[in-house]
């Protein structure tokens, strides 16, 4: 699972951008000021930074200037103003893209993935638990080398859980993440799929676990 840190002062912002990065497969991270975000990049490997530029004591600008003395980490900055100075000195400070407020999540989360395509960082297309296989990229799934044959839907459920392990994931979240944002569905729709896939696993149904009340989430361990 990647990792995201998103550094501003805004907490409803930071929440914002942390339930959408999350659904995106992301482990996040958050800091109010410069000071917390750059005592967390010196002591672990972040995937992408998200930077606001208006911020109490160092300024975003300031903030990356630090950054950058330290680590090259992909770098995506949060601006209210569209002045073109303050785009071309992020730029020059070594920022990789801006993203003006207010803004779309979901505009967010496209920019983030077309930064780190740019910057090699990309998702795994191959997802083992023991004998379990999961290909994304041929849409295959395996079982002691034996191809399961899964519905479109419950691939991309089975997808989403596993790139999620350990997270907990509400109907409501899969629903707009796997059948999509326009999607208005019954939340049992969820329930069906997830029944049918558990029977297409056999001994690895187990592995989709019920969270009573919430959702369901993905857990795999070692024997």
């Amino acid at each position: 699972m990647k990792r995201m840190l998103i550094v501003d002062d805004d907490l409803h912002l930071r929440k914002l951008v942390l339930t959408y990065a999350q659904l995106d497969d992301f482990e996040c991270w958050e800091a109010e000021n410069a000071e917390q975000a750059l005592k967390l990049i010196m002591e672990m490997n972040f995937d992408i930074v998200i930077l606001d530029i208006m911020m109490p004591g160092k300024d975003g600008f300031e903030t990356l200037d630090e950054i950058r003395k330290e680590s090259q980490v992909p770098v995506i900055m949060l601006t209210a103003r569209s002045e073109e100075y303050d785009k071309l000195m992020g730029f020059h400070l070594g920022a990789d893209d801006y993203v003006s407020k207010p803004f779309s999540p979901k505009e967010l989360m496209a920019r983030v993935q077309a930064v780190l395509k740019r910057a090699g960082i990309e998702k795994s297309n191959v997802l083992h638990f023991g004998q379990l296989c999961i290909r994304t990229d041929e849409r295959r799934v395996t079982i002691k080398d034996e191809t399961v044959n899964l519905p479109s839907k419950e691939f991309d459920l089975l997808v989403k859980l596993a790139r999620n392990e350990h997270v907990v994931m509400t109907r409501e979240q899969l629903l707009e993440t796997v059948w999509g944002y326009e999607y208005y569905g019954d939340t049992r729709t969820v329930d069906t799929h997830i029944k049918s896939l558990r029977s297409h696993l056999g001994d690895y149904r187990k592995l989709i676990q019920t969270v009573w009340g919430v959702g369901y989430k993905f857990e795999y361990q070692e024997s």
